[in-house]
């Protein structure tokens, strides 16, 4: 017998908290949910930071260069230990004040505690659409 939701179940429940935090664009929620030796890792842009500190301080610079910076996902997959994550971003850009809109995908490594010990970033942000100029 059961005692409880299977742990993908959980997984997705600590990615939409996450989600949201990220939509709030509060460090402190999100810090609180990373490990110790938390790897984040935007392929994309060339950008990698390890270690609590320094991606608490990586994720700050990205919510400071980008405030308008909003995340809808589109799909989630959960197993035990794992989660991927395809989502549309929008913003607006600081320097410019077009409006623009990118596709990407999340890869989460997590713990056995169930914290995030790893986000991988693959997206299209090089290639923005613009959704207004």
């Amino acid at each position: 017998m059961s005692s409880g939701p299977p742990p993908s179940a959980n997984v997705a429940t600590l990615i939409d908290r996450y989600d949201a935090a990220w939509n709030a664009q509060d460090l402190d929620v999100i810090a609180s949910m990373h490990a110790d030796a938390i790897v984040f890792h935007n392929h994309t842009a060339g950008e990698r930071a390890a270690g609590a500190a320094a991606v608490r301080a990586h994720i700050d610079a990205i919510f400071a260069r980008w405030p308008t910076l909003r995340f809808e996902r589109r799909r989630l997959r959960c197993g035990d230990d794992f989660a991927v994550s395809e989502w549309t971003a929008r913003a607006v850009h600081p320097d410019d004040g077009r409006r623009l809109e990118w596709e990407g995908v999340d890869v989460f490594a997590l713990t056995a505690h169930g914290r995030i010990a790893r986000k991988d970033v693959y997206s299209s942000s090089g290639t923005p659409r613009v959704l207004s100029p």
